[in-house]
């Protein structure tokens, strides 16, 4: 007979990504992990595997919590430009937030493991292109409605919008300034003008 779980799956996978966001991968070791999960070594690779398998859910998790607040965004937002914005104003909060400076999840896996780790290449590859498309809808649902100019570059634009966040998150690794943010993103909302 199969034994139950004494511990809510869900819980040690958020928790998993506070740890390998404040030490990276490298710096993430199994003793740390069983530590700060709060579960059985047995139980932690009966249930994720080794690190690498547990830093793929937490990634996968990750990602998708963060797209669905996007998109969330994109659909109960009144106009594009609003949702644009917001977008932006959410990584800016999720930044300021972080008293630690550790930055980014997604942007932390990217810059620390996408050099040797083709299954975390794909993951943030594919990621960005879901980031990337939901600028561009945003884009052209305001386009539809006259909102934004007609001949203004979608992709070009989304993939800016894109990029834009990426900084941000890496900026708000080394310094949290709120003018720093505020600017961005002002300039940022200018090129939809």
């Amino acid at each position: 007979m199969a034994r139950t779980k004494d511990f809510n799956e869900l819980e040690v996978l958020n928790k998993a990504i506070t740890i390998f966001r404040d030490r990276g991968y490298n710096g993430t070791s199994m003793e740390s992990l069983v530590n700060g999960l709060g579960i059985s070594r047995s139980s932690l690779y009966d249930t994720y595997g080794d690190k690498h398998s547990l830093f793929i859910k937490a990634l996968k998790s990750y990602q998708t919590k963060a797209s669905q607040r996007m998109n969330a965004i994109l659909y109960q937002a009144t106009t594009s430009k609003e949702a644009i914005k917001q977008m932006l104003e959410l990584t800016k909060a999720d930044m300021m937030g972080d008293l630690k400076q550790n930055g980014c999840f997604w942007i932390n896996a990217e810059v620390e493991l996408v050099p040797h780790d083709q299954e975390i290449e794909s993951m943030v590859a594919q990621y960005g292109q879901q980031v990337e498309n939901i600028f561009y809808r945003a884009l052209k649902k305001g386009q539809d409605c006259g909102e934004i100019p007609k001949y203004k570059d979608t992709k070009a634009i989304s993939g800016f919008l894109f990029n834009t966040i990426k900084g941000l998150s890496i900026t708000a690794r080394s310094k949290i300034d709120n003018c720093v943010f505020d600017d961005t993103i002002k300039l940022a909302m200018s090129v939809i003008d």
